[in-house]
């Protein structure tokens, strides 16, 4: 039976329908982590703007990384915490489909931006006297734009593959939020093209990324040590230091949901799979800031100027 009219069809998220007080329990967290999220990444973003010493192509791409974790977390936190609290938790086809294409390209333009971040990263420490002509406004803002517009070609190729499907009557998701697979395995139709375009996309947006910033840090590694002084090797390192623990948090959690022996969509697997797109996001802004002189001296900045308007 093929879909008549997309606004027919309606679909239900499983979520923990069968543990009431977990979801309530889950709304308390995820409430205080969006926060979190929201504050700490839109911090990063205005202190970007209005100190000039974080005009830097560094400082440009974290704006651009934070800006992408609050549109990512705004797609699915928001609602995903309304049926928390819901006994009812429909979603329409087109609100489903939404969803899932943001968060689709949020993640795509993820893992493009990182490998970006990682050629800074190898510019600033392997060639530093070219960096500035390098690494110019022009190209940094030609690569931004490129991260975001292969993101977006990505998501669109999968969501237009997943829309063209005939959903014949079963509606109910085995999800939290309108996830790719999960939204494909309620086709009543062979989905054989869209696992091998989902997989295709993989190996483009997770692996082919992931080797370059390998082999980026396989020269910040082999210039680094050949630095004489210790407080000089410090220095350069302590510059990839959060770049580092930012991809190995996103891309350890990514490669251990594909890794990990498959379940039977257990509830611990739909909370590890919904918790990874929240807690990388809400950590990044505190990654980058914890040690970071420069973040430290535009945030006493900021303050001392509203302090002294106030007076």
């Amino acid at each position: 039976m093929e879909r008549t009219n997309w606004t027919d069809i309606e679909f239900t998220l499983q979520g923990l329908s069968e543990h009431p007080r977990a979801e309530k329990l889950l709304f308390m967290m995820f409430l205080v982590m969006y926060m979190v999220i929201l504050l700490g990444n839109s911090t990063l973003i205005i202190l970007t703007l209005l100190d000039s010493r974080l005009h830097t192509p560094m400082y440009f791409f974290l704006s651009n990384l934070s800006f992408l974790d609050i549109l990512y977390t705004s797609s699915f936190i928001p609602s995903t915490m309304i049926h928390f609290l819901s006994e009812k938790k429909n979603i329409s086809f087109t609100r489903c489909v939404v969803q899932m294409s943001v968060s689709f390209t949020m993640a795509s333009t993820e893992c493009v931006l990182l490998a970006v971040m990682a050629y800074d990263r190898y510019v600033a420490i392997c060639i530093p006297l070219r960096y500035p002509i390098i690494m110019s406004k022009a190209l940094c803002i030609q690569m931004a734009v490129l991260s975001w517009g292969l993101g977006f070609l990505n998501s669109l190729t999968q969501t237009l593959l997943a829309v063209r499907l005939p959903f014949c009557g079963k509606n109910v998701i085995n999800h939290f939020v309108c996830e790719i697979l999960a939204f494909l395995k309620l086709a009543c139709t062979d989905i054989s093209l869209n696992e091998i375009t989902l997989m295709l996309g993989n190996v483009i947006f997770l692996f082919v990324p992931l080797l370059l910033i390998s082999i980026s840090y396989i020269f910040i590694l082999s210039t680094v040590l050949r630095i004489n002084s210790a407080g000089g090797r410090k220095k350069a390192f302590s510059t990839c230091s959060a770049h580092i623990t930012v991809v190995t948090m996103f891309y350890g959690s990514i490669l251990f949901m594909y890794i990990k022996p498959k379940s039977k969509d257990t509830a611990s697997d739909k909370l590890i799979a919904l918790c990874y797109g929240v807690v990388t996001p809400m950590l990044n802004p505190i990654i980058y800031s914890l040690r970071n002189t420069e973040v430290h001296d535009a945030m006493k900045k900021l303050t001392a100027k509203q302090f002294w308007k106030k007076e």
